[in-house]
């Protein structure tokens, strides 16, 4: 007998609420591109694109607007936001905020085995690519990127750095849909960034694992800068 299927759920195993489910849906669907930067949009589209209701829709608009995930123009309805110069300073000044003071509290507190773990995920991916091994790599590699930088928040323990990261986070990628994507031949010094990181954590080394993320996180602005 064929089981039905589970709702979506939250981390700790629980039934998303419908509001939550049309969030999902949201961002699900602005970073597939089925939602396009700048775009003007009403609830009805919303609810086409989404599959929600538009009772769903109408509660989710002023968590969107509050997070900069959308915005409502006077006389034109609602706009996705824009991927400009605006965006790239503000998601990165965030990041250089919030995950060099916490990438220096994770180098002193980090759980050994964990910081095995990303290390060994990381010279996988180097593997994978240096072998030729291309199936599913740009994938996989932009996981082990948000693995490194999502464990390292959460270490905080801080559910509202927590959430604001992973919003900040949709808009970094975002840019990087828009102009920067991680490609396969950016692999190596992207991954070479992160092992200067990890060996900085291994060192129990807070200050060198701040530099070493300032460092990350301003060839990555640089990036999204020149090639906007």
């Amino acid at each position: 007998m064929i089981s039905a299927p589970q709702p979506p759920q939250n981390k700790d195993g629980e039934p998303l609420k419908l509001r939550e489910q049309a969030y999902e849906g949201y961002t699900r669907s602005l970073l597939s591109q089925e939602i396009r930067p700048g775009q003007f949009i009403t609830q009805r589209q919303l609810v086409e694109i989404t599959g929600f209701p538009l009772g769903a829709i109408r509660e989710l608009v002023p968590r969107l607007e509050a997070e900069g995930l959308i915005r409502t123009a006077p006389q034109r309805g609602m706009q996705v936001p824009q991927v400009d110069l605006n965006l790239v300073r503000n998601a990165f000044q965030f990041r250089e905020f919030i995950e060099v003071a916490a990438v220096r509290l994770f180098a002193v507190n980090a759980d050994p085995a964990l910081v095995a773990r990303l290390r060994a995920s990381h010279e996988e991916i180097v593997a994978r690519h240096r072998d030729g091994r291309e199936e599913g790599l740009m994938q996989d590699a932009e996981a082990v990127d948000l693995h490194l930088h999502e464990a390292i928040i959460d270490a905080l323990g801080n559910d509202i750095v927590s959430q604001a990261y992973r919003v900040n986070w949709i808009k970094i990628k975002l840019i990087r849909l828009a102009e920067t994507r991680l490609y396969v031949p950016m692999i190596p010094s992207v991954i070479g960034e992160h092992m200067a990181i990890i060996e900085a954590l291994e060192a129990r080394d807070p200050e060198a694992a701040a530099s070493a993320m300032h460092e990350h996180i301003e060839v990555a602005r640089r990036r999204a800068i020149n090639m906007g």
